[in-house]
């Protein structure tokens, strides 16, 4: 029934709801973009117009219906105008990570047979021409950002602004074939292809339809009560789904404005600036930001420290309670009132989110102290479980039912159940149609009756109806004793702190767990400066005796606090190293959006990984690098390995009561 609200309506594209707003909000801001300094900004009947011409260009040098237009740069509103206007002119926009490198980039176009790339800049214009002759379908490169292009060959390179000025004197000639192309778009088109992180092999590209990404942005919008004034930072990259969803999918559908930040660089700043309503970042987001809060109060006074201090551990005992409309006594809500005058505003404001509404953290699992810090100050944190094959949600968090063990209920229209493997699938209006040439991983995702496997492994706690999930299915296993095996649920407890950037945890199969960790190079780094203690590289501060001392502290503090589960207390951590150097998706290491991928990690460093199981203190290794021009090279070093103190399973404090 849901489905057919929209579409009696006439919302049946993102076109269609792109006239919608120039007619009910023609005049409200749809866009803002930070450059050379100053706030610009674009009506919806401004945006509509520059949206219209580019459409008309596409037509004018030769966009056919079903052709495919990929999109490659950082999040600005020409980028987001190229995907509504690929649309109107029939054509499916496929966003590509920016920081690609041209290979990756490369295997993208090719397997969707783009014919059309709009980039930003002669960065990404490189990467274009250096895999022009391995793409036989691209036949146009359309870029931003004029700067350094004037000597290059302009045979297949056209300026953005003028593919605009083409359509503007063309409308005359391609109106009504544009009208048309438009008005022929209907439920079950295409509205998007994304390609998936690729975690586990190569990214698949996930067609999703108008009805996926209109009836998912409509129903999450109307769960968290989305108005047409709310503001959101578009900073994420334009090819994950969640930015799709949230800058693209609501934002047309509410008719809110999306601001984009002048470079990645500036984000914070902007973020600061402009205030906005409505925030979504992954778990990494909130961890860096707890890592500056942190390194801004050791180099405060004693005072500041003190207070700080005090003011956090009171807020972390009743804020989430006073968040959530819970009962608390008059004098903690005073004392809490003056606690938000002196510490929590300052720092909501210094992290942009004085004004923020709704905040939604996924991606992956955030630590629970992470998700409890932002949440003792006042900011109303939810977590979210989606997945590009979802059009995003699978389950929210409904406000005064927001707990950092669980994922939330399912959103509305989202059925869930548990195979008996412990799996959780799910069906909903936004599962996606196919995977782009994969009739096969299709089959073996989506059954015919809709059911999605999600690849994780969870349960639905009876009475509430929460979803809780363990881990990636495929990486939950057994030691050898036969416990637990969670890697994700202990790297993120590690992750808590800020002197931990990146965990891998080992232990499938084996009779312990092992970790690498990763340092944080900025959190360490601030901490060495303070105590004069000199380095030259990150090598060297990983390796330096006293910050190994300071992470086996963190560890062993984890494994303290597993030790009071009796489900993961086997997850404790027996022995670690500080890896050599920072684990990176140009290595192969991380994908794209930052996810592990253990398979490659556990191969690549298999001399490591057998270091840490065959008891050996040291571990000299050499590892294969990528530099920031593509360049190959080497690393060698000598790896201390240190044994952690482990503790018996005990109960909680609470089950000891009892």
């Amino acid at each position: 029934m849901a489905a057919s609200v929209a579409s009696s309506d006439g919302l049946s594209s993102i076109p269609r709801l792109l006239a919608r707003n120039v007619r009910q909000y023609g005049d409200k801001p749809a866009y803002r973009e930070k450059e050379y300094g100053i706030w610009q900004s674009w009506t919806w009947s401004e945006a509509a117009e520059e949206i219209e011409a580019l459409a008309l260009g596409f037509l004018d040098i030769g966009l056919e219906p079903g052709d495919y237009v990929a999109i490659i740069g950082r999040n600005r509103p020409h980028f987001y105008w190229t995907m509504v206007a690929a649309q109107m002119a029939g054509a499916v926009p496929v966003p590509v990570y920016q920081d690609s490198v041209a290979e990756e980039i490369a295997y993208v176009l090719d397997h969707c047979g783009a014919r059309f790339a709009v980039v930003e800049d002669q960065e990404q214009v490189d990467k274009i021409i250096e895999i022009k002759d391995r793409l036989p379908a691209l036949t146009d490169i359309i870029y931003v950002d004029k700067r350094g292009m004037r000597k290059y060959d302009h045979t297949h390179l056209t300026p953005y602004a003028e593919v605009q000025n083409i359509g503007r004197a063309a409308k005359g000639r391609h109106e009504a074939e544009l009208k048309r192309r438009s008005d022929a778009l209907g439920w079950d088109d295409t509205c998007v292809m994304l390609y998936t992180s690729g975690t586990t092999g190569r990214p698949k590209g996930v067609v999703l339809s108008n009805r996926n990404i209109i009836e998912t942005s409509r129903a999450s919008a109307e769960f968290d009560h989305l108005r047409r004034d709310e503001s959101i930072l578009a900073y994420l990259p334009m090819a994950w789904v969640g930015d799709f969803i949230f800058s693209v999918g609501q934002a047309y559908w509410c008719g809110f404005c999306v601001c984009c930040p002048e470079n990645t660089t500036t984000m914070y700043e902007n973020l600061h600036e402009i205030g906005p309503t409505y925030f979504f970042a992954p778990p990494r987001y909130f961890e860096e930001r707890i890592t500056v809060i942190t390194i801004r109060m050791e180099d405060a006074g004693r005072l500041k420290r003190w207070l700080y201090t005090t003011a956090m551990a009171f807020a972390k005992r009743v804020g989430p309670q006073i968040l959530d409309g819970k009962s608390v006594s008059g004098w903690d809500r005073f004392k809490y009132w003056l606690g938000d005058i002196l510490v929590y505003g300052p720092v909501r404001s210094r992290a942009g989110m004085s004004h923020v509404r709704v905040a939604y953290t996924a991606g992956e699992a955030i630590g629970p102290e992470i998700f409890d810090f932002w949440r003792s100050l006042g900011i109303n944190l939810k977590q979210l479980y989606g997945q590009t094959e979802a059009s995003v949600f699978i389950t929210q968090q409904p406000d005064n039912e927001v707990r950092a063990d669980t994922v939330g209920v399912p959103s509305p229209g989202v059925e869930l159940r548990i195979a008996e493997s412990g799996e959780v699938f799910y069906r909903s209006p936004g599962v996606f149609v196919e995977y782009y040439k994969n009739p096969e991983s299709t089959a073996s995702t989506k059954d015919a009756e809709g059911w999605v496997a999600t690849g994780d492994a969870g349960f639905i706690e009876e009475g509430t109806g929460h979803l809780r999930i363990i881990d990636r299915a495929k990486d939950v296993g057994k030691l050898k004793d036969g416990s637990l095996f969670a890697p994700k649920y202990v790297e993120n407890k590690l992750k808590f702190y800020p002197n931990i950037l990146e965990a891998v945890v080992h232990g499938a199969d084996r009779n312990m767990c092992t970790a690498f960790i990763n340092i944080d190079l900025t959190a360490v780094g601030n901490w060495a400066e303070r105590n004069n203690i000199a380095y030259a590289s990150y090598q060297e501060l990983a390796g330096h005796k006293q910050v190994l001392d300071t992470i086996q502290s963190h560890i062993e503090e984890v494994n303290e606090s597993l030790s009071t589960d009796p489900m993961l207390s086997g997850c404790q951590i027996h022995r670690f190293l500080v890896l050599h150097k920072e684990l990176d998706a140009d290595d192969g290491e991380l994908t794209r959006t930052r996810k592990v991928r253990r398979n490659i990690i556990s191969e690549k460093y298999g001399d490591l990984v057998n270091a840490l199981y065959d008891g050996s203190p040291k571990i000299s290794t050499e590892t294969e690098v990528t530099y920031e021009d593509g360049r190959k090279g080497s690393i060698r070093a000598t790896l201390e390995i240190r044994d952690a103190r482990t503790f018996e399973v005990r109960p909680t404090t609470l089950e000891a009561a009892e």
